[in-house]
């Protein structure tokens, strides 16, 4: 049964930077395009990142040239750097894998929180 744990959240000041991990278990992670989602206080889950299984990636508008997703096939684990973090990036954020269809995924990791002071 496939796992996420995510890890590595905290509270920041706006301008601030973080790096979050998701460390993926019993699914085919380095045949799967990964992706980060995020949700915040009375919003739905969204998605926020993608990387290919070769190394391609794509942003949201709301977050391109600040964050940079990348991977470890060797680790079964994904990254997410986020700088210049800003107040409405405040949420918990969560990976899974990623289709053009939405998660690839039913189960989700508990998630780690992001919050953005100002």
């Amino acid at each position: 049964q496939v796992q996420f744990v995510e890890s590595g959240g905290g509270l920041v000041q706006t301008g601030g930077s973080l790096r979050i991990s998701c460390v993926a278990s019993g699914s085919t992670f380095s045949s799967d395009a990964m992706g980060w989602y995020r949700q915040a206080p009375g919003k739905q889950r969204e998605w926020v990142a993608t990387i290919t299984t070769n190394g391609n990636y794509k942003y949201a508008d709301s977050v391109k040239g600040r964050f940079a997703i990348s991977r470890d096939n060797a680790k079964n684990t994904v990254y997410l750097a986020m700088n210049s973090l800003k107040v409405e990036d405040t949420a918990v954020y969560y990976c899974n894998g990623y289709t053009w269809l939405g998660p690839r995924y039913a189960t989700w990791g508990q998630g780690t929180q992001v919050t953005v002071s100002s």
